[in-house]
């Protein structure tokens, strides 16, 4: 009888881990933040097997080596009948293992001199302000032009290191979580796979830190709350995602702040619980309150006209004022996975958003409300 694994079509025969049914479980994955994939043995009780843990693993999953195996163990990402084993330890017939795998390894991607904003860097991570129309990995064979393109020109040329092994075969080594293409601000990427684990770890029991502003239509009441609502894909437009009431729908959290007011307008600042793909943006438009620039989600494109009207002398009123959605990651706090030490990053808000909160603030502004738990800096 050969060992069960508790995700359906992940072990192929002889029980070895399928790299090409875990490629693909990942590549569905339809979150901000990449959820480790979890695989389960249960060694035949007829078995009178007494062999080392990470040996035994070596068996079970071939495309990652020993050593990465022992990495593994060593950093609580697999049990042994629920316990945290070493790498020494011995398996018999009747125990259960369940290990957290990532992705099989890939080739390396082509670097391209791609301008990065960093704003921290050094041997275990870096971080950057990311700018508005760029990807952050490559996707649907488009391995160019992206923010991974542009860290691999990074460390060849610039720096020392490079990203983290993990995630490799989906084109995305050293992603723990992502910003959508026309969303600016704050991200970090790993550059060993000791940081990318203990990072990821971080996303999982939700222990970051992740604010953003965003501009959105209409005055928002009440001035602060938790929008509670699952998400997952929307049902007939494949680019989008939804609020989801059924069994695909997965527990997603927002909480919103309400920074300033303005006719029409308002500026929120927002604290991520979870990082499901478009989570804010499709929360938001969900209550009303589309963000501004957010076409794919109820959103419009803004000229000076639209903001400013009649009084708008210095420019022509057609000229276009936010061609994207008003979301910025402002702020990302997290404590460092070699050093332990608590570190706050914070992005400044681009100019675009700069000069639209600007032109808000001189021909529609109301007030400014004192919200309890609001941190960011305007």
């Amino acid at each position: 009888m050969p060992d069960e694994g508790t995700r359906t079509g992940l072990l192929a025969p002889g029980g070895k881990v399928d790299r090409e049914a875990l490629y693909r479980l990942y590549e569905q994955q339809t979150g901000d933040d990449d959820v480790p994939v979890a695989v389960s043995f249960r060694l035949d009780r007829r078995r009178n097997l007494n062999k080392r843990l990470d040996r035994y693993l070596v068996d079970r999953i071939p495309f990652l080596s020993r050593t990465s195996l022992a990495r593994l163990i060593k950093e609580r990402a697999v049990t042994v009948n629920g316990r945290i084993p070493k790498p020494s330890t011995r398996v018999h017939g009747g125990d259960e293992i369940v290990a957290i795998v990532p992705p099989p390894p890939s080739t390396e991607i082509p670097p391209q001199n791609i301008p990065l904003d960093i704003l921290f860097e050094d041997d275990d991570l870096i971080v950057i302000n990311k700018s508005a129309d760029i990807i952050v990995h490559p996707a649907r064979g488009n391995r160019s032009g992206t923010i991974i393109n542009g860290l691999a020109y990074h460390f060849l040329h610039a720096s020392e290191g490079g990203l983290s092994s993990v995630g490799k075969e989906l084109a995305r080594p050293g992603i723990v979580h992502r910003l959508d293409r026309n969303t600016t601000g704050v991200m970090v990427a790993a550059k060993t796979d000791i940081a990318h684990w203990r990072l990821a770890r971080q996303f999982e029991t939700r222990r970051i830190d992740k604010r953003y502003l965003a501009v959105v239509h209409g005055q928002v009441e009440p001035p602060a709350d938790v929008i509670d609502l699952p998400l997952g894909k929307h049902p007939t437009a494949r680019e989008k995602c939804a609020v989801r009431w059924d069994s695909t729908g997965k527990p997603s959290v927002t909480i919103y702040r309400v920074r300033e007011r303005y006719r029409d307008y308002t500026l929120l600042e927002i604290q991520l619980k979870s990082g499901r793909t478009h989570q804010i943006r499709v929360h938001l438009a969900y209550l009303g309150y589309p963000i501004a620039g957010d076409d794919l989600y109820g959103g419009r494109h803004l000229t000076v006209g639209d903001v400013a009207g009649n009084a708008a002398a210095q420019r022509p009123p057609s000229d276009p004022l936010l061609e994207r959605q008003a979301l910025h990651a402002a702020r990302l706090g997290l404590v460092h996975p070699i050093t332990r030490e608590p570190m706050v990053f914070e992005a400044p808000l681009p100019d675009d958003l700069r000069q639209l909160i600007a032109v808000l603030r001189q021909h529609r502004f109301l007030d400014s409300p004192s919200v309890a738990g609001a941190e960011l800096d305007l």
